[in-house]
C-alpha cells in the first residue's frame, strides 16, 4: 500500500488543479485517473489530438493544455487509467491498473469524478442509432469519429456546441430538436441580472447560434412528446414542436438534457446529499471551500456542483488551499490569501448558473416517462414497473432492487437512479430527499476475482506513473 498527504481521484480540470495547488506547498500528491491521459471529460485526448481535431473542437478545448502541461511539470505522482472501484472513510482508495488491483491510502482525499449526462428516458431510447450529445463528442475527441445523419434533441449548453462542432467538422447535423419552451425562457429571466456576470459565456451562446444559422441547420422549439422510431436501429425522430406534429427521418439521434454530478463514490462513501430543486437531481453537501460530511474527504469541480470547466479549476484550488489548512501546513489567513482569486472567479463563474438550470431545466416527459418505456437498461425495468412497486408500498430506490432488480446492473444506477427517484416521489408523494437514492457499494466498476484475491496476496509494487 503507497501513502501520500493527498490522493485526488479524476484528472480533469478541478482535479488538476487542486493537485498542482497542494504539491507546490509541499504535500506528496497521488492522482488516480481513469482515462489514459490526464483532461478529464472537457479535456479528453487533448494532449495527443491534432490541430485539425483541436480546431473542430474550439479555442475552449485547447485552453486546457495549460493545465496538461502544468500538472506534468509538477511534482506528484499521477497514475492514468487507473479505475477505482472502491473508497474508504478512512481515505484509502482501492483501484485496478492493466488488471492488477492496488491500494493506496491518504490523510486527505479529494474526489474529482466530474459530472455524467443525465439519462433521456423516452421511447425508443435503447434503440441502435441512439446515444447521447457528450457520447458524440467523446467520439470526436479520442477517434475523430463523425456522427452522421444525425438529430440532436434535447436542451442545454452542450447541444450547441455540439452542434457546432459537428458544423466544423464538415458534417452538420439534421435538426436541432429543443425542448426549452417560452416558459423556461419566462423563468430564466428572473435571474438576468446575475447572469449578466457571465456575459463572456452569453456571448459564446450567441455566437453559437449564429454559427448553426449560417450553416442552415433547422432548430426545432418547444418541442414535447419526443419518440424515436424504427424496429431493429433508429429510423427517425418523432415530436410535436409548437403544436405541429413532426418526424424527422434519420439513422442517429443524439440526446441530451444537461448534466448532473457524478456522486458513485461520494455515495459509497456515505457521505451527506441534498436534492437540488433546480438542476433535479443530487449534490453532495459541502462547505464553500468543497469540504463533505467528513472531514478529511474534500469534493471539486463538477461532481460537487454543475459549473463548467473554468469553475471546476477554480474549485479545485479553493479545495487545495482548505485541504492545505486543515493539514496544519497553512493557516487560515494563508488560505484565504492563496486561494482569494481563486474564490473570486469562482463566483463570478457560478453567477450564471441559477439562469442555465431555469433555462435549460429538463421537460416533464423526461422525469416521468411513459409506463412502456425502460429505465433501467441492465435489467429491462421499465417506468410501469417503478410506478406499479410504489404502489405495493416501494418507498426508495434501494427497494426497487428487491421489487425488480432496478439499479443492479453493471452500472449501479448510474443510467436509471434519478429517473428512479423522480418516478418514485410523483408517485408516493413524498419529497426527493426522502426518496433518496440507490445505496451504492463497493465495487463500483466491474472488477475480476483475480483482482480481488491479489488484495490478499503480497503487495505488488505502485505501477508506474509521473513521478519527477
Amino acid at each position: 500500500m503507497t501513502r501520500s498527504d493527498l490522493i485526488v481521484i479524476g484528472a480533469g480540470p478541478a482535479g488538476m488543479a487542486a493537485a498542482m495547488l497542494a504539491a507546490q506547498q509541499g504535500m506528496s500528491v497521488l492522482v488516480l485517473d481513469e482515462n489514459p491521459a490526464p483532461g478529464g471529460q472537457i479535456y479528453r485526448n487533448l494532449a495527443t489530438s491534432t490541430a485539425t481535431q483541436r480546431a473542430v473542437m474550439g479555442p475552449d478545448y485547447a485552453a486546457g493544455l495549460r493545465l496538461i502541461d502544468g500538472l506534468t511539470a509538477a511534482p506528484l505522482t499521477v497514475i492514468s487509467s487507473a479505475v477505482v472501484w472502491d473508497v474508504d472513510q478512512d481515505c484509502t482508495v482501492t483501484y485496478s491498473k492493466d488488471g492488477q488491483a492496488y491500494r493506496a491510502k491518504a490523510d486527505h482525499l479529494l474526489i474529482c469524478t466530474g459530472a455524467t449526462e443525465r439519462p433521456v428516458p423516452l421511447p425508443g431510447w435503447t434503440l441502435p442509432g441512439v446515444m447521447t450529445a457528450g457520447a458524440a463528442q467523446i467520439l470526436m475527441k479520442t477517434s475523430g469519429l463523425l456522427c452522421k445523419d444525425a438529430v440532436l434533441a434535447g436542451s442545454g449548453p452542450l447541444l450547441y456546441l455540439v452542434a457546432v462542432q459537428m458544423v466544423q467538422a464538415g458534417t452538420p447535423p439534421k435538426a436541432l430538436v429543443e425542448t426549452q419552451t417560452p416558459a423556461h425562457y419566462r423563468a430564466a429571466l428572473r435571474h438576468a441580472v446575475g447572469a449578466l456576470r457571465g456575459w463572456k459565456t452569453l456571448a459564446k451562446g450567441a455566437r453559437m447560434l449564429r454559427d448553426l444559422r449560417r450553416a442552415a441547420v433547422p432548430r426545432y422549439t418547444a418541442a414535447s412528446d419526443l419518440a424515436i422510431t424504427g424496429d431493429t436501429a433508429t429510423s427517425g425522430l418523432r415530436f410535436t414542436a409548437l403544436g405541429q406534429a413532426h418526424h424527422l427521418e434519420c439513422t442517429t439521434v443524439l440526446l441530451h438534457q444537461g448534466v448532473v454530478p457524478n456522486t458513485q463514490i461520494t455515495r459509497a462513501l456515505r457521505l451527506d446529499h441534498r436534492w437540488h430543486a433546480g438542476q433535479r437531481c443530487f449534490h453532495p453537501s459541502v462547505s464553500e471551500w468543497g469540504q463533505s460530511s467528513h472531514p478529511q474527504i474534500y469534493i471539486a469541480g463538477d461532481g460537487a456542483a454543475i459549473g463548467g470547466a473554468r469553475a471546476a479549476e477554480h474549485a479545485g484550488q479553493c479545495a487545495a488551499a482548505d485541504i492545505l489548512r486543515s493539514a496544519g501546513r497553512i493557516t487560515t489567513a494563508q488560505r484565504d490569501g492563496l486561494a482569494a482569486s481563486a474564490k473570486r472567479n469562482l463566483a463570478r463563474e457560478r453567477a450564471l448558473r441559477p439562469f442555465l438550470d431555469a433555462l435549460y431545466a429538463p421537460p416533464a416527459g423526461v422525469m416521468q416517462p411513459p409506463d412502456e418505456v425502460i429505465v433501467c437498461r441492465c435489467e429491462d425495468v421499465t417506468a410501469g414497473d417503478i410506478r406499479a412497486y410504489a404502489r405495493l408500498g416501494c418507498k426508495g430506490p434501494s427497494q426497487t432492487k428487491a421489487f425488480g432488480r432496478a439499479g443492479m446492473g453493471p452500472c449501479q444506477g448510474r443510467s436509471c437512479g434519478l429517473t428512479v427517484t423522480e418516478l418514485l416521489a410523483q408517485a408516493t408523494g413524498q419529497n426527493h430527499q426522502d426518496t433518496g437514492y440507490f445505496r451504492i457499494r463497493a465495487p463500483l466498476k466491474p472488477v475480476t476475482l483475480g483482482e480481488v484475491a491479489a488484495l490478499h496476496s503480497p503487495a505488488p509494487s505502485q505501477p508506474e506513473g509521473q513521478d519527477p
